[in-house]
Formats: structure tokens, sequence, C-alpha cells
């Protein structure tokens, strides 16, 4: 007998709370999770199903492609999230029938393409837009420095605190996915960047009750929120002409693809990101266009014909309608 809807959607909050507490999952990926069981919860319940079968799970992936332009990466994450739930409600009702999210057929993600990255003339257009004469802008100088100039995630810059910076030997502890700690070298502009937000972090109201690096108005731990509308309106009033989004996660993008024009080690590269696996660095690893140019120049053909054409021995005749009239 298939479940009923009212049954498999009681428990959200206990799954949630499992997720925070045994997997220390990270507030961004329980915010995925509650989004995706919100979204479902909100299809069924809108179409009027009183079972979760089979059949409404194939209805939720049509209108995950056709209705919302979901890729096929976005429709597979929420099935998984809802397949994560499956095995969490298998536990705390062994009495629940089989649930369909393991007989859907996977969606076709594509081919990965390479992040998408900013220029170095637009990150320098971005930094130049923050006014550095107010404490704010020092902040945000700061943290947008942090996700620039050392990669960093928007949850990481999130997790800093004041003890997380070692001046003496010149490093920053970052807390990245899955609590794993990375231990990273900062320039010397970038410390004298932080240690120019530290000056005037004690301006800021109820400064000393807090141990985050980075702090609001209020003196709360700065609110990823915060730091994402507030690089919307930088990037607004950059308006730069991309054709994709630029969001906060961008410059960590940028930080990866710059490092390979540079031609850094991918595996210097991996490191740097936090990543467990060279494979979910790979995307970042593209020939930059002035290696291409160096490629195509060394083609024998091409290096013939140079030659050719530096001895004089090949020549091009004026076409009719390059002569003069």
């Amino acid at each position: 007998m298939p479940v009923l809807a009212q049954n498999f959607f009681a428990h959200l909050d206990a799954f949630i709370d499992y997720r925070t507490v045994i997997y220390e999952a990270s507030p961004q990926t329980l915010k995925s999770n509650q989004c995706d069981l919100k979204l479902f919860e909100k299809f069924i319940r809108d179409k009027n199903y009183e079972t979760i079968s089979g059949p409404a799970v194939m209805a939720f992936q049509y209108y995950l492609k056709q209705d919302r332009n979901n890729c096929g990466g976005s429709i597979n994450r929420k099935i998984f999230t809802l397949r994560s739930y499956s095995n969490f409600l298998k536990l705390q009702e062994r009495s629940l029938a089989p649930l369909p999210f393991y007989d859907v057929l996977k969606s076709r993600q594509g081919y990965r393409n390479r992040p998408n990255a900013l220029t170095i003339s637009q990150i320098k257009s971005l930094f130049d837009i923050i006014d550095r004469s107010n404490f704010l802008g020092i902040r945000n100088y700061a943290v947008y420095a942090l996700m620039y100039q050392i990669g960093l995630r928007v949850g990481e810059v999130f997790n800093l605190d004041l003890e997380s910076i070692d001046f003496n030997n010149k490093t920053i502890k970052v807390i990245g996915k899955g609590k794993k700690i990375r231990v990273l070298h900062l320039t010397e502009e970038m410390v004298k960047v932080i240690c120019e937000w530290i000056a005037v972090r004690k301006h800021f109201c109820n400064s000393e009750k807090s141990n985050a690096l980075f702090i609001s108005k209020k003196g709360n731990r700065l609110a990823i929120r915060t730091m994402e509308d507030n690089f919307k309106k930088l990037v607004t009033q950059a308006d730069f002409k991309t054709n994709f989004k630029i969001t906060c996660h961008s410059m960590r993008h940028s930080f990866a693809s710059h490092l390979n024009d540079e031609d850094v080690d991918i595996l210097v590269i991996q490191s740097l990101m936090g990543h467990s696996s060279p494979r979910s660095t790979q995307p970042y690893i593209h020939p930059s266009l002035k290696r291409v140019r160096e490629a195509m120049e060394k083609l024998p053909g091409v290096v013939y014909m140079s030659k050719l054409m530096a001895q004089g021995g090949l020549k091009f005749q004026a076409s009719h309608c390059c002569k003069r009239e």
C-alpha cells in the first residue's frame, strides 16, 4: 500500500535535526535539504496527490524540468534528498511501504562546463567600487578579498573566528565542507587587509562579545545572506556584461581559474580549494587562450608556412575587392 502524503511529511523537522546533529551537515546543505523537501511537499499538495507513488515522483521530475527549467544535476540532487529522507523514515517507521525514489531514472546531467569566472580586470573593478573610507567598506573589502585571494566559500568566511588567523605564521585555519580543516597561507597584502578590518572592528556594537571575525553593525556574526546581498549591490554597480549570473561563488571560481592560467599544478589547486578529490578540481583545469595560441604556433604546417613567408617564398595576391577603384 503506498505511503500517505500526510504520513510522509510528518518527520521533516526530525530529519533536519538528525542531519544537523549526527552528520554535522553545513548550514548551506541543510538549507538545500529543507528547500528540496518543502518544494516536493508543495507540489504534492498543489497537485492533490494523496500518496507518494511512482507516478507522483515522475510528475515531480516533469515539473522540475518543464516548469522550473532545472538542469539534470539540480533534478538529481532533489531526488537524492528525497532518497535520504525516505531512508530516515524507514528507521523511524519500519511499517512504511517501500518508497519509489530509488526506482526513478536519473536525469541526464550533460557535459560539465568550465565554472564561470570573471576576468582579472573585472575582479579589479569590483574591488575598486568598494568604498573603504567607512567601516562597512573596510569589512566588505576583507570579506570578498578572502573569497578571491584564497578561494574561500561564503560559508567558510561565515565560520571564521578571530582565532582562525595566525599572524605570526601568516596562516588562516578554514573549516570547509564536512568539517574538514585546511590551513592556508596569507599573502602580505591579505594580512594588511585583515589587520585593517580588525583595527576598526572594535567600533561595531557589542564587538567585544563576539568571537566571529566578521560581524554586523549590531555585533552579530555576519550572515551569509548579508554577504550575498552586499555582493549583488557591487555587481549591479559594476554593470558587467556576462552570460552568467555573478555570485560570491564566482570569486572562488575566478581564484581557481586564474591559478590554472598561471600553470599552477592541479594538486596545489585541489589543496587550496579544499577538494577531497581531483575530480572536483578538474572543471577548473582548462587551457588559457595564451596557451592555445602557443600550441597553434607549434603546428608543423604553421611553422612551415611561417618560414616560407619569412623567406619570401609565399606570396599572396590581392583580390579584386581589395584593389582601389
